[in-house]
């Protein structure tokens, strides 16, 4: 028996296309969802290019007949289910406690709607809205997230496995630095694998498995670092050797504050730019999202408006350019503008990311866990020939009030690149920052 979802504004603004994401069963959209919809169609920002989408899909729909009376989604298959634009406004069979807005009038269409198939069909809220799911619930009515962009962050993508092996297997993968894994042992293009003596955890050596030979390879150490940066732990290390592997055109590093992902990310891009020449600039951007409450129009041109959001960034580069701790005698008497200024790098925000192709870069996406799936996508699509991106971000410290851990872009990216050959992922959980930092981290 075919269900009955009705969507929530949230659905739709954040993936027009969900609209077709539900095989065979039938979709009610509310008139006051299209109206809400409808609020966004001017804004520059994901959500109003989302609601133009969502107006321009229901558009085309319209032309093979009427929305009230139900539409097939997918004209070709028998068993299609339809699109209904529903204008019950019954609002009388909820209690006068509750006022008429967009969510009660979801739920007075879930109750209508139930009332009229009876125990034939069952009817479902989807939204993004826990607190409708939650009033969904008290009327009886089933209600879902939307989860075909969801990832269990519980259950995330590591890039790392540890393997329990003979002290002898580990004196043998010493001597030939590789060694071929039993064919039962699932593993992913890239992964990082710590084998462990098996009689003593405290004795281990790494590799990265290569899915061209079906074997494990020693890593080459770097006990020299890139630009006064070297690894304080071995998930550094695994990182470090993405970052600077160029067959990876794909890495991400995921991890709390303090664990080093954004100065291992752009450490390792200024040698690949400036010292090996490899690629033709740094670019470092990252989504405007303020902490605490918002401070307004700031004064000034692009640059000095932009500079509060990038100062992270910049904070990262003056590091760097010290030598890689606060202190040192300076390794060059440039400043991050020279460079700037030279065309080896480039800072700035993703705002003016759409339509750009990037060929030939090495480009830094910070605090990407603020990002859409499809914003993600949109900055993916733009890597030109030559280009390789990172994609640095907490998936537990997130800003933008439309996505959480689960659904954010850098998970979404996490999980679905994990067998590409092409991309590789570490997530960091040792704190490097300070001590303060990382108790802070831990124990808040």
């Amino acid at each position: 028996m075919k269900k009955v979802f009705i969507l929530d504004t949230n659905i739709l603004l954040n993936n027009p296309r969900s609209i077709f994401m539900f095989d065979d069963n039938d979709i009610v959209i509310p008139i006051s969802v299209i109206e809400e919809v409808d609020t966004f169609k001017k804004d520059l920002s994901e959500n109003g290019r989302n609601a133009r989408e969502v107006s321009r899909i229901l558009d085309r729909l319209r032309e093979q007949g009427t929305l009230s009376s139900g539409i097939k989604l997918f004209p070709d298959k028998d068993d299609s289910g339809s699109l209904f634009v529903y204008l019950g406004n019954n609002m009388e069979i909820l209690p006068e406690l509750l006022k008429d807005n967009v969510d009660n009038h979801i739920l007075a269409i879930g109750l209508t709607l139930q009332k009229k198939f009876g125990d034939g069909r069952q009817v479902v809220v989807v939204t993004k809205d826990s607190n409708l799911r939650i009033k969904a619930d008290a009327f009886g009515i089933a209600a879902e997230d939307y989860e075909a962009d969801k990832v269990d962050v519980d259950e995330l993508y590591t890039g790392t496995v540890r393997i329990k092996v003979s002290s002898e297997a580990i004196n043998e993968f010493y001597t030939k630095r590789e060694m071929v894994l039993d064919e039962k042992q699932k593993i992913y293009p890239n992964q990082f694998v710590v084998f462990e003596d098996e009689k003593d955890a405290s004795q281990f050596v790494y590799g990265i498995y290569d899915d061209q030979d079906a074997k494990v390879r020693m890593l080459d150490p770097h006990s020299e670092g890139v630009w006064g940066i070297t690894p304080r732990n071995v998930e550094q290390t695994f990182a470090l050797e993405a970052l600077l592997d160029d067959n990876i055109k794909l890495v991400t590093l995921s991890g709390q504050a303090g664990t080093g992902k954004t100065l291992m990310a752009i450490a390792a891009g200024l040698a690949k730019c400036t010292d090996e020449d490899e690629y033709g600039k740094l670019l470092v951007a990252r989504p405007i999202f303020p902490l605490g409450k918002d401070l307004g129009f700031l004064p000034g041109d692009l640059d000095e408006k932009l500079n509060p959001w990038m100062q992270p960034i910049f904070d990262n580069l003056e590091l760097l350019l010290s030598g890689g701790v606060a202190g040192r005698q300076k390794r060059f008497s440039k400043s991050y503008q020279e460079l700037i200024n030279q065309g080896m790098l480039q800072v700035e925000p993703l705002t003016y990311i759409r339509g750009r192709s990037l060929p030939n870069l090495y480009f830094v996406v910070d605090e990407s866990q603020n990002l859409t799936p499809h914003e993600i996508k949109t900055i993916l699509t733009r890597a030109g020939e030559g280009t390789k991106i990172i994609l640095t971000g907490d998936p537990y410290q997130i800003d933008n009030p439309y996505i959480d851990s689960e659904n954010n872009g850098l998970t979404y990216v996490i999980e679905k690149f994990r067998d590409e050959r092409i991309a590789a992922h570490v997530t960091l959980t040792r704190g490097e920052r300070s001590e303060l930092a990382t108790l802070a981290a831990n124990i808040l």
